[in-house]
C-alpha cells in the first residue's frame, strides 16, 4: 500500500479527492456552526428574561420610594435613599441588557398578556420564536433578584 493512504491519507491524497471537492467539504464544515448559532443560546434567553423582568422591578422599587416618602415612618429618608440606589442599579443593568440585545440582534416585538402568563414574541437574528413566562415565575424571580440587589447594596455599605 502507498504511504499516502496511511493515517487517513485517503483525504490528504490529491489523487483521491479533487481540490475543488476538498474545498467544498471544508466550506460545509464551516457553515454548520453558523446554522447552529441561529438558535438563541441559554444566555440569550436570559437576556430576554432580564429585558422583561428588570423594568417591572424598576417600577416596583420606584413605587415603593413614593410610598415611603409619603409614610410616617421614622427612617423614611434612609429607606427612600436605599431604594433609590437599588433603582439606579436596576436601571444601569437594564441599560446594559438593552445594549447587549442590540449587539446580539435580539428584538422583542410583541407582548401578549393573558390571565396567568406573559407571551413574548422575539427575533434572534433570522430566528423567530416565543417565550412564555408565568406570573408565578415572575413573582418568584423578581423576589430573588431584589434580594440579590439588596444584598449587594448591604455589602457595599458595610465596606464603607
Amino acid at each position: 500500500m502507498s504511504k499516502k493512504l496511511e493515517n487517513n491519507g485517503l483525504w490528504e491524497s490529491s489523487r483521491m479527492m479533487l481540490p475543488q471537492h476538498r474545498e467544498a467539504l471544508l466550506n460545509r464544515h464551516h457553515e454548520i456552526p453558523s446554522l447552529r448559532s441561529s438558535h438563541p443560546k441559554k444566555e440569550d434567553i436570559e437576556l430576554i428574561r432580564d429585558y422583561i423582568l428588570l423594568p417591572i422591578m424598576y417600577t416596583l422599587v420606584t413605587k415603593k420610594i413614593s410610598e415611603v416618602k409619603l409614610s410616617s415612618e421614622t427612617l423614611k429618608s434612609l429607606y427612600a435613599k436605599a431604594a433609590q440606589v437599588l433603582a439606579a442599579n436596576i436601571y444601569k443593568d437594564l441599560s446594559k441588557v438593552k445594549q447587549e440585545m442590540m449587539e446580539k440582534e435580539i428584538r422583542v416585538f410583541n407582548e401578549e398578556k393573558h390571565e396567568d402568563i406573559l407571551e413574548l414574541h422575539y427575533a434572534y437574528r433570522d430566528y423567530e420564536d416565543r417565550l412564555i413566562i408565568t406570573k408565578e415565575y415572575m413573582k418568584a424571580e423578581i423576589s430573588k433578584r431584589l434580594a440579590r440587589y439588596t444584598d449587594s447594596l448591604i455589602i457595599n455599605l458595610s465596606k464603607m
